[in-house]
């Protein structure tokens, strides 16, 4: 009978595509991921993965046999959880991504409110703009603006907003506030970007749909850097209501034209679907859901 340890261990290694990775995640010894993988081939005769100083790549039969032992690490991960959702205390690690634009008004406060009625659960935070490899990152969970693309991914929807084209008071005090979509480009603009050298805001209001395009006097691929900028009388730039909304709020940055509106996005979370879904995940994405609404009630949209 063929050793199902060794297959699950086979599969985390192709999974994390690194046999030290494999060991920090199933918690056992290198040298024992090696000799489970080494004891799997030697019974069965056959090479399953060709190994070179920084790379790992699957023989044929290797990709044949690694079907079966996913299943075999399923059924691993699944009796784990199952194990974890009979103890009375919830407890575990929680590893999430988010952008770093809503670290501060959105991420802290949910892990904050988690944590108060959660305390025996530990969450990692990976805060980054690109977008994540659930499996080689090893993230739980992310939080992610725009569309899903990503078919092996769930998603839940946990706000709709749009952006607010916005100036500090000082900056419209001293240039004349622009009247219409098109007086947009006698300003100084500042856009959310990486190295751009020419964006485009697409405007609408009742009737009419508006493509505004120009060079932007500020590009910066921070929103929280953005916010600052805005504040200081840079001039007029775009920015999310759930990014520093206390500067709207206390009035240090007032909307312009703001019966023209920029198109709405979706602020989701997501998890891998083909996994059982572990308590802690599990209450924490339910939690979000709900707290999120609450923290951020009137958004633009």
């Amino acid at each position: 009978m063929h050793d199902l340890n060794a297959l699950m261990i086979f599969a985390r290694v192709v999974e994390t595509q690194s046999f030290s990775e494999a060991s920090r995640r199933l918690r056992i010894p290198l040298s024992t991921v090696s000799r489970k993988v080494a004891e799997l081939e030697n019974q069965l005769g056959v090479r399953l993965l060709e190994r070179s100083t920084r790379h790992l790549r699957l023989t044929d039969i290797g990709a044949e046999i690694l079907q079966f032992a996913q299943q075999g690490a399923e059924v691993h991960d699944a009796v784990d959880a199952v194990v974890l959702n009979r103890l009375t205390e919830v407890s575990g690690t929680l590893r999430l991504s988010c952008p770093p634009n809503i670290a501060d008004s959105l991420i802290a406060p949910l892990i904050s409110g988690f944590q108060a009625s959660y305390p025996a659960v530990n969450i990692q935070v990976v805060v980054t703009d690109r977008f994540v490899d659930h499996i080689a990152d090893g993230i739980d969970l992310a939080f992610r603006v725009g569309r899903l693309n990503d078919s092996r991914l769930i998603a839940k929807r946990l706000l709709r907003y749009r952006c607010r084209l916005l100036a500090s008071p000082a900056y419209l005090e001293r240039y004349a506030a622009p009247a219409t979509p098109d007086d947009l480009c006698q300003h100084r603009l500042l856009t959310f970007g990486l190295l751009q050298r020419e964006a485009s805001w697409l405007l609408k209001n009742r009737s009419t749909t508006k493509m505004v395009t120009f060079r932007p006097h500020i590009t910066m691929n921070d929103y929280a850097g953005l916010a600052n900028a805005l504040k200081s009388g840079s001039g007029i730039g775009e920015l999310p209501p759930i990014v520093s909304p206390q500067l709207y709020e206390d009035g240090s940055l007032v909307e312009v034209l703001p019966e023209w509106h920029l198109t709405p996005d979706d602020l989701s979370i997501l998890h891998l679907g083909n996994r059982h879904i572990s308590r802690p995940l599990r209450l924490f994405k339910e939690f979000s859901v709900q707290m999120a609404v609450s923290l951020f009630p009137d958004l633009p949209v």
